[in-house]
C-alpha cells in the first residue's frame, strides 16, 4: 500500500518507517527539515519537506504522495520532561499538532478520497481517575482532569473524536521508554531515577502503563492493515502502580531505593497534575489491541523491558 508517515523523523516515526517498508509498502515520510530526509530514504521511503502548520504545505505533501493510508506521527516533544506544575504549557506545540495539525491532514486525505487514517493518541492519565485501577477503550476519558492538564486532555479528545468519526483509528501509546527516551539510558528519567530525585509520593498508588518505543511502532505498523475504527491502547500487558515499577527501576539502574514522600510534602514540587501521576491516575488494558490488531508486544512487560530495552 502507499503509506503517507506525517512525523516520520520522530521517536516513534523514525522506527515505524522501517518496518513498513519491509513489509512491502511504499511509504513516504515527512520532516519540517529538508536536512533529515537523508534518515528517511535510508530507510527505503521516499522523504518529503512538510510544514504540518502551513494547511498548503501539507496539502501539497499529501496529494503529491496519494496515499492509501495516512498516519499521524506528529509531536513536538523530544525535549525536556515537562514541569507537571505547568503541564499544558509543556504540550501547547504539540496539542497544537493534535487539533489543527490534524485538521490539515484529514482535510488533504478526505481530498485524496478512500484514505485509512490512523493518529497518535495517548492513554494512562487521560483515563477517568475512579473505579478500577484498569481501564479499556470502552472508559470513559477522565471528565475532571487537573487543572494543569484540561488543555492537553481537550487536544486528545478532539484528535480521538475527529479521527474515529471518518473512521480512523487512534493509537494510544502508553509511557513510552527506550532508547532515547526520557525513560532510557542516559534519559531524564533515568538521570532522576539514579540520583534519587524521583520518590515514591503519598503511597504511589498512581498506575501505570509502560510501551517500548519499539512496539508502540509495531502496533501502529499492525494498524495500517488491520482494525475496525476506533481508540486501541498501546501498551505492555502489566499496568503497574508507582510503588511497584519505581523501585524496581532502581534497582535495575543498580541505584539506592527510591525515598518516600507525603504528598503534602511533594505537592509544591509537583503540583494537582504531579500528584495524581504518582496516587490516582489509571493503567491501560491492551486486549482489544492484541485482539483486533494481531500484535503482540515484543516487551510483554516493563520488569523484562527496563532489564533489556532501555538502550
Amino acid at each position: 500500500m502507499r503509506v503517507f508517515v506525517a512525523g516520520a523523523t520522530g521517536a516513534v516515526g523514525s522506527r515505524l518507517v522501517p518496518l513498513l517498508v519491509a513489509a512491502g509498502h511504499r511509504v513516504a515520510g515527512t520532516s519540517r527539515s529538508e536536512t533529515r530526509l537523508g534518515a528517511i530514504e535510508r530507510a527505503g521511503a521516499t522523504g518529503v519537506v512538510m510544514d504540518p502548520g502551513d494547511a498548503d504545505s501539507v496539502r501539497r505533501a499529501v496529494l503529491e504522495s496519494a496515499p492509501e493510508v495516512v498516519v499521524h506521527e506528529l509531536t513536538a516533544l523530544g525535549g525536556p520532561m515537562p514541569d507537571f506544575r505547568r503541564f499544558d504549557e509543556g504540550f501547547a506545540a504539540t496539542n497544537e499538532l493534535r487539533t489543527r495539525g490534524t485538521d490539515h491532514l484529514l482535510a488533504a486525505a478526505a481530498e485524496v478520497g478512500g484514505v485509512r487514517f490512523i493518529a497518535q493518541s495517548f492513554t494512562g492519565w487521560p483515563n477517568e481517575r475512579t473505579g478500577g485501577p484498569v481501564k479499556t477503550e470502552e472508559d470513559p476519558l477522565d471528565p475532571t482532569p487537573t487543572g494543569p492538564s484540561r488543555q492537553t486532555l481537550a487536544a486528545i479528545r478532539y484528535l480521538e473524536s475527529v479521527t474515529t468519526e471518518v473512521g480512523g483509528l487512534a493509537v494510544r501509546y502508553g509511557g513510552l521508554y527506550g532508547p532515547g527516551q526520557l525513560l532510557g539510558r542516559g534519559g531524564q528519567i533515568v538521570e532522576m531515577v539514579r540520583a534519587r530525585r524521583l520518590p515514591v509520593v503519598g503511597g504511589g498508588a498512581g498506575v501505570w502503563s509502560f510501551c517500548h518505543i519499539e512496539d508502540a511502532a509495531s502496533a501502529t505498523a499492525a494498524a495500517v492493515t488491520r482494525g475496525a475504527p476506533g481508540a486501541y491502547n498501546i501498551v505492555d500487558d502489566e499496568p503497574a502502580p508507582v510503588s511497584e515499577w519505581l523501585p524496581d527501576l532502581t534497582g535495575v539502574l543498580g541505584a539506592k531505593p527510591p525515598l518516600r514522600i507525603p504528598a503534602w510534602v511533594a505537592r509544591p514540587l509537583l503540583g494537582e497534575h504531579g500528584i495524581a501521576m504518582m496516587t490516582t491516575v489509571r493503567g491501560s488494558s491492551n486486549a482489544k489491541a492484541k485482539r483486533e490488531l494481531g500484535w503482540q508486544p515484543r516487551y510483554e512487560t516493563w520488569r523484562r523491558g527496563f532489564r533489556e530495552g532501555l538502550g
